[in-house]
C-alpha cells in the first residue's frame, strides 16, 4: 500500500511539473499524456488515502 501511495504521489508531482514547466520538444510525449498521468495518479492517490482512512476508522 505504501509503494502504491508513493507511486501515485510521484505520478501527480511529475505530471503537474511537466504541465507547468515542461516545454516538450518534438518527438517527446505530448502535454495531454502528462495530463492523463496526473489524473490517473490523482485517482490512485485518492483511492489509497480512502483505504488508509477506512482502516484508521
Amino acid at each position: 500500500m505504501g509503494s502504491l501511495t508513493t507511486l501515485a504521489f510521484l505520478m501527480v508531482q511529475g505530471g503537474v511539473r511537466d504541465l507547468v514547466y515542461g516545454h516538450h520538444p518534438s518527438g517527446s510525449t505530448p502535454a495531454y499524456v502528462s495530463f492523463l498521468v496526473t489524473i490517473f495518479g490523482g485517482g490512485m492517490l485518492a483511492g489509497c488515502l480512502a483505504l488508509i482512512l477506512n482502516r484508521l476508522r
